[in-house]
Formats: C-alpha cells, structure tokens, sequence
C-alpha cells in the first residue's frame, strides 16, 4: 500500500493537510466553492478560473478565496 504524502498550505489564513500533488481544482471541489462567486488568488497571485486544473499545490502555498457579495 502506498504512503500519500501531506503537505500544509494555507487557505484564507487557516493552515490545511491536504495530499502532496493535489490539483487546486480538488481543492476548490473540496471545499465546495462555487466558482462564479469567487476569485482564487495563490500566492499573491489571481488565477484564471481556466487554468484551475493545471495547477498543482506545494507545500506552504497560500490561497486566498474572495467571495463576491452583491448590493446595492
């Protein structure tokens, strides 16, 4: 049986284990976002919502995900 290898990030400030090699797309699944509501920045940097499932995690990345509130 194969041993999965964790790793630490950060998502909006809150220290997450998730699986060495995990897309940010699974992660964005995982914690049930829903992707028109949201921007995505990692490291400093906003992703294109496109390229989510091209982009893999590393130990000590940060995301910030930023939900857009509507008013008015």
């Amino acid at each position: 049986m194969k041993k999965i290898n964790k790793i630490k990030i950060r998502v909006n400030g809150k220290v997450k284990i998730i699986a060495d090699n995990s897309k940010l797309s699974v992660l964005v699944n995982n914690l049930k976002i829903p992707l028109k509501k949201v921007a995505i920045e990692l490291n400093r940097e906003i992703i294109n919502k496109n390229n989510l499932n091209k982009i893999y995690l590393k130990k000590k990345d940060n995301i910030e995900i930023v939900h857009f509130i509507g008013g008015g």
